[in-house]
Parts: structure tokens; sequence; C-alpha cells
């Protein structure tokens, strides 16, 4: 794998890699193919009423763009990943509260593979499964309450525990050893996603429920989904 897919790194100490020019584009290929291929399957197997349309994939590759450049305004960040940005996670909560779960999660799956690519340090290919596709992935899974009042609210919360978990997971089995002398791991999992993932949510929890950006959400959200 070396000085091909990535090479030494040692940012996180011994052990690290980072992509190659060619690991990059090999992830990228990979994520557009995931797309196009769910897009394909999608069309095939959905019904005209639930068949992803062009405008969900051009609200969602807006929506993968806005969150990334918000990712990179950061209000804290910790020393081995993990910050509180600005609203990042909130516009690909927004697609899978707009388009349901099945967008949701494709949408929230590619924003985690470009988000390694931005940034392409990992251990194993396990370990960055763990922290970008399936982490981030599981933001999509605010889509299963679409339906429901409060539904933006109460799918933010539900994703953001999704990733909690994923990267919590990881912390345990890939970074253990940094845990403290006499803390559990899993503690110290806990503590570190915590430290990063609650303040966002709770900052954005606050901001989408005050009344004018809470209004301004549904006029978008009508724009999104109308024919």
């Amino acid at each position: 794998m070396n000085n091909f897919f990535a090479t030494p790194e040692g940012a996180w100490g011994d052990g690290s890699v980072h992509l190659t020019a060619v690991g990059i584009c090999i992830v990228a290929v990979i994520a557009i193919l995931l797309v196009i291929i769910a897009a394909i399957l999608r069309q095939k197997n959905a019904s005209k009423k639930t068949a992803l349309t062009t405008k969900q994939l051009v609200f969602s590759a807006m929506a993968i763009a806005l969150a990334i450049v918000c990712s990179m305004i950061k209000l804290f960040e910790m020393p081995m990943g993990g910050s509180v940005t600005l609203l990042s996670m909130l516009f690909i909560v927004l697609i899978a509260y707009w388009y349901g779960p099945y967008v949701g999660i494709m949408t929230a799956v590619a924003y985690g593979l470009v988000q390694f690519v931005t940034e392409p340090i990992f251990y194993t290919i396990p370990q960055m499964l763990l922290d970008y596709p399936l982490a981030f992935g599981a933001l999509g899974l605010a889509g299963f309450f679409h339906k429901k009042k409060w539904g933006l609210q109460i799918g933010y919360v539900v994703g953001v525990l999704g990733r909690f978990v994923f990267a919590t997971l990881s912390g345990v089995i890939f970074f253990a050893s940094y845990a403290p002398e006499g803390m559990h791991p899993l503690v110290y999992s806990v503590l570190y996603q915590g430290s990063y993932l609650l303040p966002e949510a709770v900052i954005t929890l606050v901001i989408i429920s005050i009344p004018p950006v809470s209004a301004a959400l549904a006029r978008v959200k009508q724009q999104a989904v109308e024919s």
C-alpha cells in the first residue's frame, strides 16, 4: 500500500498513513461510482413518485459543497480529528429531512468520502470506513423523521447520535492507546467525541429553532421538494 495508495504520515504517531495522489483519485472515483450506481438502482426499482430526480441530485451536491465549506470554518478543533464547525452537519441533515432516508444516507456517505479526501490521514481501511462513510453516513438517518412534527430537530439529533456511535466505536477499537492511564478506552472515546459533537449539535439546534430561521428553512424546503 505504501507509496502507491498511501504513504507513511505519522501525524497521529506511529502507524498513520496519508493518501497519495493516486489514492485520492481512487477514493474520488469510488465515491462517484457509488452515487451513480445508487442513482441507477433507485431509478430501476423505484416508482416515479419516489425515484431520484435531477433536482434531488443538484440539491444534494450543493449541500455537500456547502457542508465542506462550513466544515473548514472551525470554532474549535481537537488534536486527533473532530471539530466544532459552522453548522456543517446541518446541510447533510437537511437533504435527509427533505428527501427521506435513501437520498439522505446516499448524500451523507458521499459527504463522508469527500471529507476523507480533503484530509486523507488514516490508520487502516476499517478505521477509515468507521470514521468517514459510516460515521458521516449516519447523518442520513435523519431522513426517517422527515414526516414527523419537529422532524428536522429530531432527525438532526438522531443523525448526530449515529455519527457519535460510529466515531466512539472507532475510538475504542483504533485509538484506545491514547486514553489516559487509568481511564477506560470507552469513557475516553465518549468524552472525546462528545467534546466536539455535542457543542455543535446544541448550537445548531438553537439556531434552527429560532422562528425566522425556521421559517426560512421551511421556504427553502418548499422550493426543494416541489415538482
